[in-house]
């Protein structure tokens, strides 16, 4: 892997810091990319991606689910169920609930469904790809904890099938989905929002990748380019813990945080 170049990342933290201060209305848009440092692996990332070892078609489509609930459960207990069910919050989760807290970020639209947001404080959360905390029957309304539902799947050998006999479908937007009302919300977020940070993500996905477009300013805190990259103001190519633990230092430092 190309060694990072930080010769500009002062510059870059001092400016990040002085437009969130500056912002009105700044709202931050997180991608796996946030999560990386709780052990949970990224989608995209040449060479260590999720989608460079699994088909998403096969594993996290709705189409997947419906052809075969029990299959569906099993191949995602195998591969990117468990990282997420047993993640704590890192820098960037802690530090984005403490920049609530101050008031200086007004919501965290996040494409995660690892629920750490919510764990680390923050309480402003749109999940526009939904969530791992729960799952819920197709045919009865009944919610079940996902944890607690695949740990009885896995020691019981039965199928992930409600007490009515639905399937039971986990909180999350599979492929193929319709966006959950949360959507809506982070359109309305995103367009209030003078400011929009967005961190640790791809932007290839639809239609969250569009949300950018409705702030006035863009800020973007990603590896790897983005489409939005042309248009922002400022652009920090660097691991998203490392930008925001030393964001969180220069704030505590003006006794903002």
């Amino acid at each position: 892997m190309e060694a990072l170049d930080y010769r500009g990342f002062e510059r870059d933290v001092t400016a990040l810091v002085d437009a969130l201060v500056q912002a009105s209305h700044c709202v931050v848009l997180t991608g796996a990319g946030a999560s990386t440092d709780s052990g949970i692996p990224d989608f995209r990332s040449p060479g260590t991606g999720l989608w460079e070892r699994l088909d998403p078609m096969e594993t996290m489509s709705v189409h997947a689910f419906w052809q075969d609930p029990g299959r569906f459960y099993r191949l995602a207990s195998e591969t990117w169920l468990p990282p997420l069910l047993g993640a704590r919050p890192n820098t960037v989760h802690y530090v984005l609930a403490g920049l609530e807290a101050a008031g200086l970020v007004k919501a965290v639209i996040t494409q995660n469904i690892d629920g750490l947001h919510q764990k680390a404080g923050s309480r402003r959360v749109l999940e526009v790809h939904g969530h791992v905390r729960s799952a819920r029957c197709t045919r009865c309304g009944r919610h079940y904890d996902l944890t607690a539902l695949v740990q009885r799947l896995r020691q019981a050998g039965i199928g992930p099938y409600c007490t009515c006999g639905g399937p039971i479908k986990p909180g999350i937007v599979l492929f193929g989905d319709p966006m959950p009302p949360a959507f809506e919300d982070a359109v309305s977020e995103a367009a209030r929002a003078d400011l929009m940070v967005v961190v640790g993500s791809s932007l290839t996905v639809d239609p969250a990748n569009s949300l950018p477009a409705l702030a006035q300013q863009v800020i973007v805190n990603n590896l790897q380019p983005t489409w939005v990259d042309g248009r922002a103001v400022l652009r920090l190519p660097y691991p998203a813990s490392r930008v925001w633990h030393a964001v969180a230092d220069r704030l505590r430092a003006l006794s903002i945080l």
